[in-house]
């Protein structure tokens, strides 16, 4: 099993990068996301992989976050989702994009992946309810008798971002919308819930 690739990146195509590790070129396919984030050719990074092994092929799949790299594999696990569609749907939303669909039936969020449609979304969401955490799509900020005044300023803002996140929810917006909206708004520790919320509503739809 291969966990990752460190390299320098010789080419990066539509839906695939070539990744030289000590003069061997592997072709690893990567979602429209990961390939926009990519590097130039030369510059060194690390993918974490996948494996798919069929009858016919093998082939490595990459991402440049390790959490799209989980959240990929629990995908996967549904009956029906293959490797390709897995990864369409992390090209679409990101891991957290994905918890948040998920947990506020979204299946509108999911099915604009391609080749996913609204029933093969509603199945999706029904199954991965029990295998992913919505706090982890909040950040899961745990506490404990050491808790730095910094970390306690994050958890505090994470609170808000939760209540802002509801609060979009019930006014009707979905909860990939809200989601994105809330994680674009720079909290400080002065901000209240009502003025993450008024800061949200700004981004809407961009």
């Amino acid at each position: 099993m291969i966990t990752y690739l460190r390299g320098e990146v010789a080419g990066v195509y539509e839906g695939r990068v070539v990744l030289d590790v000590n003069g061997i070129g592997f072709q690893i396919f990567i979602s429209t996301r990961d390939a926009a984030d990519m590097p130039r050719p030369g510059e060194e990074i690390r993918i974490h992989t996948y494996m798919s092994v069929s009858e016919d092929a093998m082939r490595l799949y990459g991402f440049l976050s390790e959490d799209d790299l989980n959240v990929y594999k629990t995908m996967i696990s549904v009956s029906g989702i293959g490797p390709k569609a897995a990864l369409g749907i992390l090209g679409a939303l990101s891991a957290n994009e994905i918890r948040f669909a998920v947990f506020s039936d979204d299946y509108k969020a999911i099915s604009k992946a391609p080749g996913v449609g609204p029933k093969t979304a509603k199945k999706l969401i029904l199954e991965l309810k029990d295998k992913l955490k919505l706090e982890d799509a909040l950040g899961d900020i745990q506490q404990n008798e050491e808790l730095t005044s910094e970390r306690a300023a994050a958890a505090a803002s994470d609170a808000e971002m939760n209540d802002a996140v509801q609060a979009l929810v019930a006014l009707g917006y979905s909860g990939t919308e809200a989601l994105r909206a809330v994680r674009k708004v720079k909290i400080t520790d002065d901000m209240h819930t009502q003025d993450v919320l008024k800061q949200a509503l700004k981004y809407i739809g961009l």
